[in-house]
Order: C-alpha cells, then structure tokens, then sequence
C-alpha cells in the first residue's frame, strides 16, 4: 500500500516542492517534508504528513550528519533533493546515505558536469551543440551587452554593457557569455541508467526578472529539434533521475542555443504534471521498482501561472502584461498552484510577496534586479 511508502523531500520553502508533496501526497505516499525554515509552504500542505527543520544544505558536514542521523532511526523509502545546494550535497556524500535509502540521481561524475556551467559548455561544444560565446579575459569581448554568470548555480546573472562594468568582475568564480536574445524553452526528462523513460517541453511565456529569469507562466510545447538537442546531451552524461536542459531560441534564426543543465527538478515542474507527466510520482516509482514504463506523449498548449510572488513581481516589473495575465487566469488550458483544497501554502505565498516586494521596492531591484541589456543585436 502506497501510504507506508515513506517519501523524504528537501528544500520545502521552493513552489516546485510544493508541487511535488501535493504529486505524491495525492497519489497516496507518506511524504516528508525538510528545510532550515519553519514557515516554508510546503509544511503547511494537507499533503505532507510530517515536516523536518534541518541545517542549511551549504553547512555540508552538519546538514549530512543531521540526514544520516534521521535516516538511521526513521525508515524512509526514498530521498528527494530537490535544490541545488540540497542536489549538490547529497550528491558528493551519498555513499554515506545509501545504506539507509534510495537516491534516484545521476552519478556524481555527471552532475559535476552538469552543475559546472564551464564543464556544461565543453560538453556542448565536444557534441556539436551550439553555445553562447565565452570570453576568457576582458580584452576580448568583442561587443556589449555580455551576460555575467555565477559558474554554479542557475539564476546568478548579471548583464554588463561597458568595459568599464567589465573590468570590476570576479572572473574566478564566474563566466562571461555573449548575449542571447530569444525565448527561453526547456527540455526536462526522467531517464533510467542512461534510458529515457519520460520527457517533456516548454516555452516561457512570462519571467521575472523580466529580461530573463524563471518562468512565472509556461506553455507546454513540442518541438524534434527540442527534443534531439535535450536527448543527446542527457544520453551522453548516461544521466539517471530527473534533469533539465535550458535553451534560448535565438530570435534572429530560430536556433536553439544551450544555456545550462539542471540536475534536479526544475522551477516549471508543476506544468509537466499538469501536462500528464507526472516526474515526482514516476521517479518514486522508478526507484522503488527499478523501472517505469516509457511515457511518449504529453498535453501541449497547457499553461501554468504562478501568482505568488513570480507573476505579481512580473506585473510590477512590466505592468503593461496585466490583460494577458487575467487573462490566462480564466483560461481553461491554463492552471496555477493556488488549490483551494490545499489553501493554506497560498496564504503562506501572499505573506511571502508582500515582504519580497518591499524589499524590492526599498532596494529599487523591482524592474531589473540583474541589470538591463542596453540593446540587442543581430546573428
């Protein structure tokens, strides 16, 4: 019976988390939600039966010693890291944790890879993928804007439009791309040793920071080219669990170009449900019976909102958008996470908005927290 399957998932304050423990709480499992902060929305979901307050994730040493203690004297079935920092440390400690539970991610080697934005993109240029240009030093960059990227974790960007911005960057702890202007789409998967078992794609329809973030709306999409640029670089890491392959489709030619991989689950999850592929409910599967069987098709030109804070900030940031996001709010193709069956992690989100706005606003990073590209430019 599903309900004695025990499900540990990590960093309970992401929305993608809060897809997850609604997933598998719906289908039944037991699950367990973690975090170093007690006001996370996925604890107060109908759907997680149990919530755990851990160490900080970065701290490595306290939070694997805090797990494993955990693990040692509750029985789980299988542990979900869901965040990065989560992703990352169990990754490099999992001969540590494997006694005691199933961990249905890729092998440490790929990650690595997959994790590291300059190993990411030598990967791509060895498989003939194409890339963003990357300079090596400041006296190469042949024309501005540029995009500043933290070489690690997605989402730390910053776009530079002078030499003189240029020169103050850290170049040992980041990358320097050229800047691509087009909209984002993603390929993410579930893949069994190196076999996909489920797939699917999406377009970015809104985002925030508005000159290129998250998705705060998403379509579903099907695409070959997508999909054969996506498969191929999954199926050379032999990739196991889930993963994410961001590309920008360059507005000048239509070409996909590879931004980086995302070895965990993504930010849009909730749109792949409602798309019917269910990632978290399959991986649980796959884990606990070796297998699944292979899932080919999906819904397309299913959308999917997320109010609070990502479409607010949107609207804050470009108020023009406003029609559109009502919108696709009465869309019948169009869904978002606020359930009134489970109404509590909204109330949660709202409170969360309006203190992420005030500091925004009082830090005047509302409109363009990573900066603004000060022009575009042609193939």
């Amino acid at each position: 019976m599903q309900s004695k399957i025990k499900i540990l998932v990590t960093d309970a304050g992401y929305k993608h988390t809060l897809g997850i423990v609604r997933s598998l709480g719906q289908s039944g499992y037991y699950v367990i939600a973690m975090d170093p902060n007690k006001r996370s929305q996925s604890f107060f979901s109908k759907y997680c039966k149990e919530k755990l307050i851990s160490p900080d994730p970065k701290n490595e040493a306290d939070f694997i010693h805090f797990l494993k203690n955990y693990l040692m004297n509750n029985k789980i079935d299988v542990l979900l890291p869901v965040g990065y920092n989560s992703t990352i440390t169990i990754s490099n400690n999992r001969s540590e944790l494997l006694p005691y539970v199933k961990i249905p991610i890729a092998e440490k080697k790929a990650i690595d890879i997959a994790s590291d934005k300059r190993k990411t993109l030598q990967l791509a240029k060895n498989l003939q993928v194409l890339i963003p240009k990357e300079y090596n030093s400041i006296e190469k960059i042949g024309r501005y804007p540029v995009v500043l990227k933290g070489i690690y974790e997605s989402g730390q960007i910053k776009y530079i439009n002078s030499k003189e911005e240029a020169e103050k960057i850290d170049l040992a702890t980041n990358v320097i791309q050229e800047y691509i202007p087009g909209e984002g789409y993603g390929f993410y998967a579930l893949f069994n040793r190196g076999n996909v078992r489920a797939f699917c794609m999406h377009q970015r329809i809104r985002e925030y920071p508005i000159t290129g973030g998250s998705s705060t709306c998403a379509k579903s999409v099907y695409c070959d080219e997508l999909k054969r640029i996506g498969l191929k670089i999954l199926k050379e890491l032999h990739w196991h669990g889930v993963a994410m392959v961001e590309f920008k489709k360059k507005t000048c030619n239509g070409n996909y170009v590879l931004m980086e991989i995302n070895p965990k689950f993504w930010g849009s999850l909730d749109l792949s449900i409602a798309s019917k592929v269910n990632f978290p409910k399959l991986l649980v599967e796959m884990s606990i019976e070796g297998d699944v069987e292979p899932i080919n098709q999906y819904d397309i030109d299913i959308k999917y909102q997320w109010p609070f804070p990502d479409e607010i900030l949107h609207l804050c940031a470009n108020p023009y958008s406003i029609l559109e996001i009502i919108s696709d709010f009465f869309d019948k193709r169009a869904y978002c996470n606020i359930i009134i069956r489970d109404p509590l992690p909204t109330l949660i989100q709202m409170i969360d908005t309006f203190f992420i706005l005030s500091s925004r606003i009082l830090n005047r990073k509302i409109k363009f927290p990573h900066g603004k590209p000060t022009k575009n430019y042609d193939c």
